[in-house]
């Protein structure tokens, strides 16, 4: 299959592990075993003990019980039998394409949005339509262009919500037309929800799997609840059809996923609302830091996050992305993504949920590097 490069997966490949000051990681600021222990108050000795003493199988095919009984506590309408473990939500996206999409297929996807949902289908051989979102909407999807592309027979429409790197965010009644949409073309609707929770205020999140009965959830451990070292994530659909593809092409290419994971999640789940409070504490404080710093920067611009760890920042400097984003690494030691890795020139991704300490070092080495650009 050919596919194009994966462009904000090759930056952060060749870029991240040199950072000094890492403001381009996504996941809110991850957490060891002991930390998480912690955090939820079971005692760790007892954990490992219990841990130790099991015999080192494939674990359960479809995923362990304690596990995907936790997943649906994120969801108000699904039982374990809607939910497939995978290996992250990379690993899920992958596998709905995979699974679900041949030649020809009709497919809507946004942009900017993770390049999966959109360099995946075409991939495929899909007839892809993209819909771009832009600022002057919010980084919102204009709903007649989707009602345009998303002709009767289209075989699958995806969103990411909240978005990334916008951080734009749906509300539940731009989703419920949204679904009305895939009704009428009788398509399956794909979310990728890996920042769902993460909101600046306390309203509820939906889900795309609660609001359509076609609807596709993806998500994983790793934004959310800080442990992307399990590479644990899942697909959650009450599809039957659907779900029987995903089980049937499992077999060629996922079995299982790790037992130590999965017990390791199925703790961190069990305690969801804790590791949650810490979460949105994290994102909330970072992001009132980063929007009082845009304040003192003239010549940066940006549609203000609603959700999710992410803020896609513009210029007004005759530097293009990639150049900009690299000087200011090596001079610096700042670490962003290039805006030009979701299409988006002259402007980069920041990361906001890491560190506080290190969000602020980062945003001053960015600020340093502009001045030299003056």
């Amino acid at each position: 299959m050919l596919i194009q490069p994966f462009a904000v997966e090759e930056w952060m490949n060749a870029h991240e592990t040199g950072a000094k000051y890492n403001i381009a990681e996504t996941c809110v600021d991850s957490v060891s075993a002991d930390e998480l222990f912690k955090l939820t108050g079971e005692d760790g000795d007892t954990f490992w003990h219990g841990l130790a003493g099991r015999r080192l199988t494939y674990g359960d095919i479809e995923g362990s019980p304690a596990f995907r009984e936790g997943v649906c506590r994120l969801y108000r309408t699904l039982e374990p039998r809607h939910i497939l473990t995978t290996h992250g939500a990379a690993g899920a996206n992958h596998h709905v394409f995979y699974s679900l999409v041949e030649p020809g297929d009709r497919v809507v996807s946004i942009a900017p949005s993770y390049q999966q949902l959109t360099s995946i289908p075409e991939g495929y051989g899909a007839d892809l339509k993209v819909i771009r979102l832009r600022p002057e909407n919010g980084y919102l999807p204009d709903l007649d262009e989707l009602r345009t592309l998303a002709v009767p027979g289209t075989k699958l429409i995806c969103i990411n919500n909240p978005n990334n790197p916008t951080g734009a965010l749906m509300n539940e009644a731009m989703l419920r037309e949204i679904v009305s949409i895939a009704k009428e073309a009788g398509a399956w609707l794909l979310c990728d929800e890996v920042y769902r929770h993460l909101t600046q205020t306390d309203d509820y999140s939906p889900s795309i799997a609660d609001l359509y009965d076609r609807g596709i959830s993806v998500s994983s451990m790793s934004k959310v609840f800080s442990l992307a070292g399990l590479r644990l994530g899942w697909i959650a659909t009450k599809d039957e059809a659907a779900m029987r593809a995903f089980l049937s092409h499992r077999d060629y290419n996922h079995i299982s996923c790790g037992m130590i994971d999965e017990t390791l999640a199925a703790l961190a789940l069990r305690h969801a609302d804790a590791v949650l409070a810490r979460s949105r504490g994290i994102v909330r404080e970072n992001l009132a830091i980063l929007t009082r710093w845009m304040e003192t920067e003239s010549r940066l611009w940006w549609v203000r996050p609603q959700a999710g760890t992410t803020a896609l920042i513009h210029w007004d400097y005759p530097v293009e992305s990639y150049d900009f984003c690299l000087a200011m690494y090596r001079q610096t030691g700042a670490f962003v993504t290039p805006g030009d890795c979701f299409g988006e020139p002259r402007s980069m991704r920041v990361g906001y949920a890491c560190d506080t300490g290190e969000l602020k070092d980062g945003l001053a080495a960015v600020s340093a590097f502009l001045r030299t650009l003056e």
